[in-house]
Protein backbone atom coordinates (compact mmCIF):
# COMPACT_ATOMS: atom_id res chain seq x y z
CA UNK A 1 0.00 0.00 0.00
CA UNK A 2 1.38 3.36 -0.87
CA UNK A 3 2.39 5.83 1.82
CA UNK A 4 -0.46 8.66 0.38
CA UNK A 5 -3.04 5.82 1.49
CA UNK A 6 -1.67 5.02 4.87
CA UNK A 7 -1.77 9.12 5.31
CA UNK A 8 -5.82 8.81 4.36
CA UNK A 9 -6.39 6.60 7.35
CA UNK A 10 -8.54 7.63 9.80
CA UNK A 11 -9.31 7.46 13.59
CA UNK A 12 -13.34 6.56 14.42
CA UNK A 13 -14.99 8.78 16.79
CA UNK A 14 -15.05 6.66 20.56
CA UNK A 15 -18.41 6.11 21.60
CA UNK A 16 -18.70 6.69 25.40
CA UNK A 17 -20.88 5.01 28.00
CA UNK A 18 -23.25 7.96 27.93
CA UNK A 19 -24.26 8.00 24.00
CA UNK A 20 -23.63 4.38 24.09
CA UNK A 21 -26.80 4.31 26.40
CA UNK A 22 -28.90 6.47 24.13
CA UNK A 23 -27.34 4.29 21.06
CA UNK A 24 -29.16 0.74 22.94
CA UNK A 25 -32.42 3.11 23.35
CA UNK A 26 -32.54 3.46 19.93
CA UNK A 27 -32.00 0.30 18.91
CA UNK A 28 -34.57 -0.89 20.53
CA UNK A 29 -36.95 1.53 18.90
CA UNK A 30 -35.25 0.78 15.20
CA UNK A 31 -36.21 -3.10 16.09
CA UNK A 32 -39.80 -2.58 17.05
CA UNK A 33 -40.32 -0.76 13.43
CA UNK A 34 -38.26 -3.90 11.82
CA UNK A 35 -40.24 -6.57 12.63
CA UNK A 36 -43.30 -4.69 11.74
CA UNK A 37 -41.79 -3.11 8.11
CA UNK A 38 -40.51 -6.66 7.07
CA UNK A 39 -44.00 -7.87 8.01
CA UNK A 40 -45.27 -5.73 5.32
CA UNK A 41 -42.57 -5.30 2.81
CA UNK A 42 -43.33 -5.52 -0.55
CA UNK A 43 -39.95 -6.71 -1.75
CA UNK A 44 -38.98 -9.47 -4.26
CA UNK A 45 -36.34 -11.41 -1.41
CA UNK A 46 -35.02 -12.99 -4.41
CA UNK A 47 -32.94 -10.19 -5.50
CA UNK A 48 -33.37 -7.16 -2.96
CA UNK A 49 -34.09 -6.94 0.87
CA UNK A 50 -36.40 -5.48 3.09
CA UNK A 51 -35.16 -2.91 5.32
CA UNK A 52 -32.77 -4.66 7.95
CA UNK A 53 -31.25 -1.51 10.52
CA UNK A 54 -27.76 -1.42 10.56
CA UNK A 55 -25.65 -1.52 13.50
CA UNK A 56 -26.36 1.69 14.56
CA UNK A 57 -23.02 2.51 16.53
CA UNK A 58 -20.92 1.64 13.15
CA UNK A 59 -23.48 4.11 11.01
CA UNK A 60 -23.13 6.73 13.85
CA UNK A 61 -19.15 6.02 13.46
CA UNK A 62 -18.78 6.24 9.59
CA UNK A 63 -20.77 9.29 9.37
CA UNK A 64 -19.50 11.47 11.61
CA UNK A 65 -16.15 10.10 10.04
CA UNK A 66 -16.97 11.24 7.08
CA UNK A 67 -18.54 14.82 8.62
CA UNK A 68 -15.19 15.31 10.28
CA UNK A 69 -13.21 14.83 7.42
CA UNK A 70 -14.75 17.11 5.11
CA UNK A 71 -15.24 20.03 8.21
CA UNK A 72 -11.08 19.23 8.03
CA UNK A 73 -11.57 20.84 4.45
CA UNK A 74 -11.29 17.85 2.09
CA UNK A 75 -13.59 17.14 -0.85
CA UNK A 76 -15.15 20.09 -2.19
CA UNK A 77 -15.60 23.27 -1.01
CA UNK A 78 -18.72 23.72 0.93
CA UNK A 79 -20.75 26.83 0.64
CA UNK A 80 -23.47 24.76 1.69
CA UNK A 81 -24.16 21.88 4.44
CA UNK A 82 -22.68 19.20 2.77
CA UNK A 83 -25.54 16.35 1.16
CA UNK A 84 -25.94 13.21 1.84
CA UNK A 85 -27.80 10.20 0.08
CA UNK A 86 -28.41 7.02 1.88
CA UNK A 87 -29.63 4.39 -1.06
CA UNK A 88 -32.14 2.21 0.21
CA UNK A 89 -33.02 4.36 3.08
CA UNK A 90 -35.87 1.99 5.20
CA UNK A 91 -37.47 4.01 7.73
CA UNK A 92 -35.49 6.90 7.52
CA UNK A 93 -33.40 5.79 10.85
CA UNK A 94 -29.46 6.57 9.42
CA UNK A 95 -30.65 10.11 7.58
CA UNK A 96 -31.83 10.91 11.08
CA UNK A 97 -28.27 10.89 12.16
CA UNK A 98 -26.93 12.22 9.59
CA UNK A 99 -29.12 15.61 10.05
CA UNK A 100 -28.31 15.88 13.61
CA UNK A 101 -24.70 15.96 12.70
CA UNK A 102 -25.39 19.07 10.32
CA UNK A 103 -25.61 16.89 6.62
CA UNK A 104 -28.58 17.85 4.27
CA UNK A 105 -29.95 14.60 4.20
CA UNK A 106 -32.23 12.75 1.14
CA UNK A 107 -32.93 9.07 1.02
CA UNK A 108 -34.34 6.66 -2.29
CA UNK A 109 -36.51 3.80 -0.99
CA UNK A 110 -38.91 1.48 -2.96
CA UNK A 111 -40.53 -0.46 -0.66
CA UNK A 112 -44.13 1.60 0.31
CA UNK A 113 -44.12 1.07 4.23
CA UNK A 114 -40.47 2.29 4.63
CA UNK A 115 -40.81 5.00 2.27
CA UNK A 116 -44.16 6.34 4.11
CA UNK A 117 -42.22 5.92 7.46
CA UNK A 118 -39.24 7.73 5.71
CA UNK A 119 -41.19 10.65 4.31
CA UNK A 120 -43.00 11.28 7.80
CA UNK A 121 -39.72 11.58 9.47
CA UNK A 122 -37.03 13.28 7.40
CA UNK A 123 -39.51 15.30 4.94
CA UNK A 124 -41.49 13.99 1.47
CA UNK A 125 -39.51 15.86 -0.60
CA UNK A 126 -36.58 15.01 0.65
CA UNK A 127 -37.65 10.69 -0.22
CA UNK A 128 -37.89 9.46 -3.25
CA UNK A 129 -39.36 6.32 -4.52
CA UNK A 130 -37.42 4.67 -6.66
CA UNK A 131 -35.61 1.77 -7.73
CA UNK A 132 -31.75 2.47 -7.18
CA UNK A 133 -30.90 0.61 -10.57
CA UNK A 134 -32.99 3.41 -12.12
CA UNK A 135 -31.49 6.48 -10.40
CA UNK A 136 -29.42 8.61 -11.98
CA UNK A 137 -28.33 11.15 -9.88
CA UNK A 138 -25.62 9.89 -7.63
CA UNK A 139 -23.25 12.06 -8.63
CA UNK A 140 -24.95 14.91 -7.02
CA UNK A 141 -24.06 14.28 -3.56
CA UNK A 142 -21.06 14.79 -1.09
CA UNK A 143 -21.47 11.57 0.85
CA UNK A 144 -23.43 8.14 -0.92
CA UNK A 145 -24.39 5.95 2.15
CA UNK A 146 -25.63 2.25 1.34
CA UNK A 147 -26.31 -0.55 3.20
CA UNK A 148 -25.66 -3.86 0.64
CA UNK A 149 -29.52 -3.44 -0.32
CA UNK A 150 -29.52 -6.18 -3.15
CA UNK A 151 -29.85 -9.75 -2.19
CA UNK A 152 -28.52 -11.11 -5.65
CA UNK A 153 -25.08 -10.92 -5.72
CA UNK A 154 -24.41 -9.57 -9.28
CA UNK A 155 -27.32 -7.18 -9.16
CA UNK A 156 -25.40 -5.52 -6.21
CA UNK A 157 -22.47 -5.68 -7.74
CA UNK A 158 -23.58 -3.81 -11.22
CA UNK A 159 -25.36 -1.51 -8.77
CA UNK A 160 -22.02 -1.10 -6.14
CA UNK A 161 -20.11 0.10 -9.90
CA UNK A 162 -22.72 2.48 -10.87
CA UNK A 163 -22.63 3.83 -7.58
CA UNK A 164 -18.76 4.36 -7.93
CA UNK A 165 -18.75 5.64 -11.64
CA UNK A 166 -21.02 8.40 -11.35
CA UNK A 167 -20.09 9.49 -7.60
CA UNK A 168 -18.39 13.02 -7.92
CA UNK A 169 -14.76 13.56 -7.39
CA UNK A 170 -14.20 14.70 -3.84
CA UNK A 171 -17.89 13.03 -2.61
CA UNK A 172 -17.38 9.86 0.08
CA UNK A 173 -18.81 6.62 -0.05
CA UNK A 174 -19.83 4.50 3.04
CA UNK A 175 -20.43 1.10 1.88
CA UNK A 176 -21.70 -1.57 4.20
CA UNK A 177 -21.30 -5.47 3.10
CA UNK A 178 -20.17 -4.26 -0.32
CA UNK A 179 -20.33 -7.65 -2.91
CA UNK A 180 -17.38 -6.86 -4.70
CA UNK A 181 -13.28 -5.93 -3.00
CA UNK A 182 -12.30 -4.53 -6.45
CA UNK A 183 -12.60 -0.90 -4.89
CA UNK A 184 -9.48 -1.73 -3.11
CA UNK A 185 -7.52 -1.59 -6.19
CA UNK A 186 -9.41 1.10 -7.90
CA UNK A 187 -6.67 4.27 -7.81
CA UNK A 188 -10.17 6.97 -8.11
CA UNK A 189 -10.86 5.38 -4.39
CA UNK A 190 -8.63 6.54 -1.31
CA UNK A 191 -9.60 4.41 1.90
CA UNK A 192 -10.20 6.92 4.65
CA UNK A 193 -10.36 3.79 8.01
CA UNK A 194 -8.49 0.50 8.35
CA UNK A 195 -11.39 -0.65 9.33
CA UNK A 196 -14.70 1.22 8.52
CA UNK A 197 -16.12 1.18 4.63
CA UNK A 198 -15.42 4.53 4.25
CA UNK A 199 -13.87 5.76 0.66
CA UNK A 200 -13.07 8.96 -0.76
CA UNK A 201 -13.80 9.27 -4.51
CA UNK A 202 -10.35 11.20 -5.28
CA UNK A 203 -10.63 11.27 -9.55
CA UNK A 204 -12.83 10.22 -12.36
Amino acid sequence: MSSKKNTAYRKAVEITDDQQLFLNIINRYIAFFTREIQKQSKNDTASEYPFVAMDTRQAYQEIKLAWDYMAEGHGRPQAAPPTFLDIGCGIGNVLLFAEQIGFDVYGIEKDQYPFYVASRMVGSKRISQTDILNYDQYGNFDIVYYFCPLTDSNLQKQFELQVENTMRPGAILIANYKRSSAIKDDPRFRKLHIDLPVWEKISE
